[in-house]
């Protein structure tokens, strides 16, 4: 089954909403952003989500901060993973107390080889039940969020190869040929699922629908 990331969520009501209608992960973002969360807002949305019954694994985004900061809002928020979506070293990632997604942006030069080679690099450092990737497009010097799709070719090719989740520019539109052409461990929304930079509730239910289509489509076709 494909796992559904619903990120930049700061809202209680789009959180509880994302867990409802079945995300597997919850992304808040603690880096400089428009999505960006307090640790405070953070460790009570996260409590709000379990007293209501639900419990995904919720995933903080940072980008270049320090491994004492990253460890400590880890700590306080209550947070089961952590995503490193800015410069960190393999050697940073290995002192992150949670496991780690770690992002890599693909831009439009990139190669699957290059991807590739830098998977096995991580996967060497910190070993495959520590780290995880995420792939998502490269716009400029802007982390995530940009609402841009990347070459579906490079993430075909690399997932072919390992586990990845697959983020940049997934909406309800396009996710469902996204799932049925690359066949990804993950995807990963924000902005696809926003309306007016504000979560939306319907948007959310619709993304998470639709890679669940996607999945009984390809069921049927391989029998």
């Amino acid at each position: 089954m494909t796992k559904v990331k619903v990120c930049g969520l700061s809202e209680v009501e789009h959180a509880v909403a994302a867990a409802e209608a079945g995300a597997d992960y919850l992304g808040l973002v603690f880096a400089p952003s428009s999505r960006r969360v307090a640790p405070e807002a953070a460790a009570r949305l996260v409590k709000e989500v379990h007293d209501a019954g639900y419990f995904p694994a919720v995933v903080g985004v940072f980008v270049n901060s320090t491994v004492e900061e990253v460890n400590h809002i880890a700590d306080y928020c209550g947070l089961d993973l952590v995503q490193l979506s800015g410069d960190e070293s393999w050697e940073q990632c290995r002192e992150i107390e949670r496991p780690v997604i770690r992002t890599i942006h693909v831009s439009a030069a990139a190669t699957a080889s290059e991807i590739l080679a830098r998977i096995e690099d991580g996967i060497v450092a910190l070993g495959q039940d520590k780290l995880s990737f995420l792939l998502d497009s490269s716009v400029g010097t802007v982390r995530g969020g940009t609402g841009q799709t990347f070459d579906w070719k490079l993430a075909k090719e690399v997932s072919g190869r390992f586990p990845v989740i697959v983020a940049g520019g997934l909406n309800p539109a396009n996710v469902g040929d996204l799932v049925k052409e690359v066949r990804p461990w993950g995807v990963d929304v924000s902005s696809g699922v926003e309306r007016h930079g504000r979560k939306d509730i319907s948007r959310i239910r619709t993304f998470i629908e639709t890679v669940r289509s996607a999945e009984e489509d390809i069921t049927r076709a391989t029998g």
